[in-house]
């Protein structure tokens, strides 16, 4: 069956592709496929698997038929090979019937040896034709994951493959591709074409270029316009769930001066095809889309996906995601979550269409996995576990230590004891009967009187309220974390009904505690967070020069007390105090952030520093009045550099017998202006002595632990036990003099010579 040599495959790479070598994994599927063999290749988008069936297509004697979902896609790609120097064509509803039985002549005359096809036609009497007329080499399917009842694009349609292939009078080479495959997927693409003795391939899932955030912002709509704003010169994609959206968010961008365009399939089909070409020839950087943009578009300076609704499941996400940075530079994936996208997908869902020939008893499978798909998307938001490692875990692949390239690996924690919440959880489930979903039962520890929880009777339980001082919002992320962790679990039909799980009564008998890692900035109550109110006042040089005494005072009391810099003072309550200048007890109390308990333990010292600093005078310490600068226009700000000290600051630091790592950044950010240098913290330090092997944090018993090596206790660091406010006991790492000098070395700049 083989034209050429496999040796030649190089050389048909290297002359219609431009490349020397093959990207790992495409040398073994090119070689497969060349030996006759039938091939499943699974690769990340950006791995090329193009490249796997499009040059054995050109060693192979006869043609090969690729079978793909979208016209956007086959149009791509018939473009793309084309403009190579290879002839291609597609057959899908774009065409006039005169217009595809014109490209079967040709091909059927040898013109073309690639032709892509839509699952669709297979069974029409034109390609029933011309698949009798020509020798099929090959049959390559695309986006197999559509194949699957249970992948997150099933396509009827594609099980039309199978007859295909049967009524051939020789059985050409059978290869599928696909960027996103369980491990249940790919077994049923396996099972479905009837693949033989066929080589699978896994390249693994990890895109180490990318960069994972999700970002809870309340105000998504600025959010975007300013991250978009910040990111001018770069291109990228943002997606909405619904068509309202992509318009609304269009429309507020172009008004900001950027230029956005729009794709969903409420569009016409000449505007939907203008406004593809408009992003991807970088005319407009920015365009905002429906899922249904982005398959089979090899656009690859995308530099920034942003998903300003949650997807559906991981596999959309990852695959939409995937998108960015497709080029091997460093890019950036965010997911703006909110509830409401919960419930907004539940909707699409609930009204999604099938084939009307589908099975009701399939209909109720794909509905029941569509479920346990939006709850696993739905944990992912709130994990605080590495958000690499979580989707890594999701299909399958080996998962190392942390990132440190995405949104959780970057913010700092602290471990709290959630026991008694986690108790009273419980008893709520149990005093419910395990009847009633996260919604009902967050709702009655929160004493919610709304509808259903009066209807069910839910306000007689004895947990009634019991959580009313969390609210519902930190009370349902305790939830996710006990379902996470096997203290819960959730029926997998779509009402999610709370069961209790084979750790629950480990709680209740009180042989094991909760300890729940919470992001630092969002320890307070839901309550404490509706009270906190922005501070925009800009401080003049001498305001910045208090501002810098006033957080060394708080870095030293915090030291003392044990406790994170913040829960002294907040940035914005040091700022409040620097631009009212308070002398007396009374002004000190109207600072915001500033209580009686905390003047009581903190606020004379601070009188003091401001009094020492003004010579108890009221001082003006911000612009206004004629004496503001020029701004910088919004969008324009002008970029930090990264944090870095001098030889004469460094030599300020104020070593002492042992610190924490947040205490150490605190330090050393007190010795810049904050104006020039981007803010180091304790969690940029730790992934430093990670990556010199001194340390390193390991998952264990459902928490995550820090460890010390040999080579960390020679340079100083110690591994001791702490007490959080909740009384948990739990290892944290120390550093010595010794290994504050080393720290301090690493930030500081050396000098040329």
């Amino acid at each position: 069956m083989l034209k050429e040599d496999q040796s030649t495959a190089l050389e048909v790479l290297k002359k219609y592709f431009g490349y020397s070598t093959f990207r790992p994994g495409q040398d073994i599927m090119v070689q497969t496929i060349l030996s006759g063999r039938d091939a499943l290749g699974i690769m990340p988008t950006g791995a090329g698997k193009s490249i796997c069936y499009q040059v054995p297509a050109l060693l192979l004697s006869g043609i090969t038929v690729v079978i793909s979902p979208l016209i956007s896609l086959m149009k791509d790609q018939v473009k793309s090979l084309n403009e190579a120097g290879i002839h291609a064509a597609y057959i899908n509803s774009s065409l006039t019937e005169r217009q595809i039985s014109i490209a079967l002549q040709l091909a059927a005359q040898g013109r073309y040896k690639i032709v892509y096809v839509a699952p669709e036609r297979l069974e029409s009497r034109e390609f029933i034709w011309f698949s009798e007329q020509v020798q099929i080499s090959m049959v390559t399917v695309d986006e197999a994951h559509c194949i699957s009842q249970w992948g997150q694009d099933f396509r009827p349609s594609y099980l039309k493959i199978v007859q295909f292939i049967r009524r051939l009078a020789v059985r050409p080479i059978v290869s599928a591709f696909t960027a996103t495959a369980t491990e249940e997927v790919k077994n049923d693409i396996l099972c479905v074409l009837g693949l033989q003795n066929p080589r699978v391939l896994v390249t693994g899932f990890d895109r180490q270029n990318l960069y994972f955030g999700v970002e809870t912002s309340k105000q998504k709509e600025d959010y975007v316009v300013r991250y978009v704003k910040e990111h001018a010169s770069d291109s990228g994609i943002i997606y909405c769930a619904t068509r309202k959206n992509v318009d609304m968010l269009c429309e507020r961008l172009r008004a900001a001066g950027i230029e956005a365009t729009r794709y969903h399939a409420g569009l016409g089909d000449v505007e939907r095809r203008e406004n593809q070409d408009d992003f991807i020839y970088d005319r407009r950087p920015v365009i905002v889309a429906t899922n249904a943009f982005g398959m089979g578009i090899d656009k690859s300076n995308v530099r920034y996906v942003i998903h300003y609704n949650m997807p559906q499941s991981m596999e959309n996400y990852y695959q939409e995601a995937g998108r960015a940075g497709r080029d091997g530079e460093p890019s950036e994936c965010i997911l703006l979550y909110s509830a409401q996208d919960v419930m907004i997908n539940r909707y699409l869902l609930e009204h999604k269409e099938f084939d009307s020939g589908m099975q009701q008893e399939d209909i109720e499978a794909i509905r029941q996995r569509d479920t346990m798909r939006l709850r696993t998307m739905t944990n992912y938001c709130a994990t605080t576990d590495c958000l690499r490692g979580y989707i890594l875990r999701y299909f399958g692949d080996t998962v190392g230590k942390p990132c440190g390239n995405c949104s959780t690996c970057r913010m700092e924690y602290e471990e709290l004891d959630r026991t008694e919440e986690a108790r009273q959880v419980i008893l709520c489930v149990m005093e419910a009967r395990e009847r009633y979903g996260i919604n009902v039962i967050a709702g009655t520890l929160a004493e919610s009187r709304r509808g259903k929880i009066q209807e069910y009777g839910c306000m007689k339980y004895s947990s009634y309220g019991a959580l009313k001082q969390l609210g519902e919002v930190e009370i349902k992320q305790i939830i996710s974390w006990l379902v996470g962790n096997g203290y819960l679990s959730q029926t997998e039909d779509r009402y999610g009904l709370l069961r209790l799980g084979a750790r629950a009564r480990l709680v209740l008998s009180g042989e094991e505690k909760v300890v729940i890692r919470i992001p630092k900035k969002q320890t307070e109550t839901t309550a404490e967070r509706g009270k906190r109110t922005s501070v925009s006042v800009d401080l003049n040089s001498r305001g910045y020069e208090l501002f810098e005494v006033l957080r060394t005072l708080r870095m030293e009391i915090a030291r003392n007390e044990n406790v994170p810099p913040y829960i002294v003072f907040n940035d914005r309550t040091l700022v409040n105090m620097c631009s009212m200048v308070p002398l007396t007890r009374e002004e000190m109390l109207e600072v915001s952030g500033v209580g009686e308990n905390k003047f009581a333990k903190y606020g004379q010292r601070f009188l003091d520093a401001i009094r020492t600093f003004t010579d108890g005078k009221k001082e003006k310490l911000y612009f206004g009045d004629g004496t503001q600068p020029q701004l910088v226009k919004a969008g324009k700000r002008a970029e930090k550099k990264p944090f870095a000290i001098q030889k004469e600051q460094a030599a300020q630091f104020p070593y002492a017998d042992k610190y924490r790592a947040p205490e150490i950044a605190e330090a050393l950010y007190a010795l810049v202006n904050p104006d020039q240098f981007k803010k180091v913290s304790g969690a940029e330090i730790f992934r430093w002595i990670q990556a010199e092997g001194l340390a390193g944090e390991q998952y264990e018993d459902g928490r995550h632990t820090k460890f010390l090596t040999d080579a960390g206790r020679e340079k100083g660091i110690l591994l001791e036990t702490r007490i959080s406010r909740k009384g948990t006991e739990y290892l944290d790492l120390y550093y010595n003099k010794q290994a504050q000098r080393m720290i301090v070395e690493h930030f500081m700049v050396m000098e040329e010579e």
